[in-house]
């Protein structure tokens, strides 16, 4: 179980970063550029929409639940982000005053 709930982040993250890039490229790009941001936007729908496709009862594929997966990574990133952010200005502060 833990497999699926670590494959099911990984995935849906590369397909969110994967949406993320395509806009960016897509928006900012030019000629080539942007064709490619056009491709990375796609892949990344596909890739997020075919997972998340899999893991409704109907089909029942992926044997996560999803909301609770996505609920779980969030919490685990922000704590990881405001950890490191604590741990930063606990080290800026430190530098500062020496």
């Amino acid at each position: 179980m833990e497999l699926m709930e670590f494959l099911t982040v990984l995935i849906l993250v590369f397909a969110l970063f994967m949406l993320l890039a395509g806009i960016f490229t897509a928006y900012f790009g030019s000629g080539k550029s942007r064709l490619i941001g056009v491709a990375l936007l796609v892949i990344g729908l596909v890739v997020g929409i075919v997972w998340i496709l899999m893991g409704f009862d109907d089909v029942d594929m992926i044997d996560v639940d999803l909301s609770t997966v996505i609920w779980d990574a969030f919490l685990n990133i922000l704590a990881g982000v405001l950890g490191a952010l604590a741990a930063i200005g606990v080290f800026l502060v430190a530098i500062m005053k020496s």
